[in-house]
């Protein structure tokens, strides 16, 4: 039997309320389902560790959401302990949960270190109590300092902060504020995404119907490199382009993720990448269970793509060019037996005229242009 390096993405979809940006697979006041669904979750993890090609050897935990500190921490160890029972994990396994300060407590953090829990990213977006109201987070920026304090007095030593930049009426001053706050608190890990407004969301309403305004484009562009210049000048290296991380604090899961490797979800509308295949479970939680309480688990998986190896090539450069190190020529000539800057030429040398992209001899990667323009540069790959 082969083994196989993996990460493992959990998908707990329940939330207390749902924030109006996002537009994950999540559920408020469906509480009800959580015992059930807790019970199908670990019955998948058992199902999917019985490949009889491999042995999976996991080396990255993920739980998400959804808001995964909403639910009791029994069910958390629960999922954790069936994992170490069927898979063989790694000893420096990086272990993350998601947590959101308006529902953890220091029972919970306790309950998280003892399963094994070594890392946590708290979902923040922003120090300003009247912009957290404008997207929809229940918690307030003095709850989420109290909830990092007691993580640090609970002993956890990996700790990410998530904010976001171009929120309705944010300033950059406000996005500076933020920034030096956070800073002030000496996380590990820095995560800065730049809001989007997806379909069907409760912000796109309310846009369409003018209650808030998106922010300028131009003013988002000032918003990043404000963002780059301070984190940088505060000893955080830039290496994903929403990504900010101290010396070797740097998320392994989304490296995994950015490097192409193979990983594994559970849940309901939780998504893998194994073999070349993409697939997800179905989005429905009612069905999801029902397809376990009947013995049917195969009912829950919807095929998404079998790649070619053209696939594979152009996404591994879409993810790599992601990163601030970029794609490594030699990397990609070991992986794929052929040279990108041939096999892209046309692309490149587009986007080197139009400076978006640097080719160094090692590496082909994102300019200053480039990262300031990044969506053009993923259009030439797409």
């Amino acid at each position: 039997m082969q083994n196989k390096e993996i990460g493992i993405y959990i998908h707990i979809p329940f939330c207390k309320q749902k924030c109006y940006y996002c537009d994950f697979y999540s559920l408020a006041n469906e509480e009800e389902w959580i015992p059930r669904y807790i019970k199908s979750l670990i019955e998948e993890i058992k199902y999917k560790s019985k490949s009889p090609d491999f042995l999976f050897q996991v080396k990255t935990i993920y739980i998400g959401g959804g808001t995964p500190s909403f639910i009791a921490s029994k069910y958390i160890t629960q999922i954790l302990e069936t994992i170490y029972a069927n898979y063989v994990v790694d000893q420096k396994a990086e272990i993350t949960i998601e947590v959101n300060p308006g529902t953890v407590s220091i029972e919970k953090l306790e309950e998280y270190a003892k399963c094994g829990i070594n890392r946590l990213s708290i979902g923040l977006q922003a120090t300003q109590n009247h912009l957290l109201q404008t997207i929809g987070r229940i918690h307030n920026y003095y709850e989420f300092v109290d909830a990092y304090h007691l993580a640090r007095e609970v002993g956890f030593q990996n700790i990410n902060v998530d904010l976001m930049l171009a929120l309705p009426n944010q300033t950059i001053q406000d996005l500076e504020d933020s920034l030096e706050e956070i800073i002030s608190l000496e996380p590990e890990h820095i995560s800065v995404y730049s809001l989007i407004v997806e379909e069907g969301t409760n912000l796109q309403k309310q846009i369409k119907e003018g209650i808030v305004k998106p922010i300028e484009e131009e003013k988002e562009r000032q918003m990043y490199w404000k963002t780059k210049q301070l984190l940088e000048k505060s000893g955080y290296e830039h290496y994903e382009i929403s990504n900010f991380a101290k010396s070797n604090y740097k998320a392994k899961h989304n490296l995994d993720c950015w490097e192409q490797k193979e990983y594994m979800g559970v849940g309901a509308a939780a998504h893998s990448y194994i073999e070349g295949m993409r697939y997800s479970n179905i989005d429905s939680i009612e069905q999801y269970i029902k397809n376990y309480e009947e013995k049917v688990p195969e009912k829950n998986v919807i095929i998404q793509e079998k790649q070619t190896l053209e696939e594979r090539q152009k996404e591994y450069m879409l993810l790599k060019l992601r990163t601030l190190e970029g794609v490594s020529i030699q990397e990609f000539k070991n992986k794929f037996v052929v040279n990108p800057i041939y096999l892209y030429h046309t692309e490149l040398e587009k986007l080197t005229k139009e400076e978006l992209i640097g080719i160094d001899g090692d590496n082909i990667k994102l300019t200053s242009k480039g990262l300031d323009f990044a969506n053009l540069v993923w259009e030439e790959f797409i």
